[in-house]
């Protein structure tokens, strides 16, 4: 039987997962990163590698479905912004 609390885990993986997929679409299918902060990104993603970690560290489902996705996400649109500014200085 689900507990309330891991329904909870479960509900808010989802929304805050789902809260980036806009952005993450549109940029891989754009790759338009010009507006975007890559001090932001960057610790975006390092945050979310952390909380992917704690998530196996606790063996939490929730926690590392999501950010495991969420990391996927962060790490490509991470990865079209260096491109971009890579590709810029040539």
């Amino acid at each position: 039987m689900t507990s309330t609390p891991e329904i909870i885990s479960y509900f808010a993986a989802t929304l805050t997962t789902a809260s980036f997929l806009p952005q993450a679409i549109l940029t891989i299918k754009t790759r338009d990163t010009e507006s975007l902060s890559l001090g932001m990104y960057s610790s975006f993603t390092l945050g979310v590698l952390c909380w992917l970690i704690y998530g196996v560290y606790l063996g939490d489902k929730a926690i590392i479905i999501a950010n495991a996705i969420t990391l996927l996400l962060s790490s490509s649109i991470l990865l079209f912004k260096l491109y971009s500014m890579i590709d810029k200085k040539k």
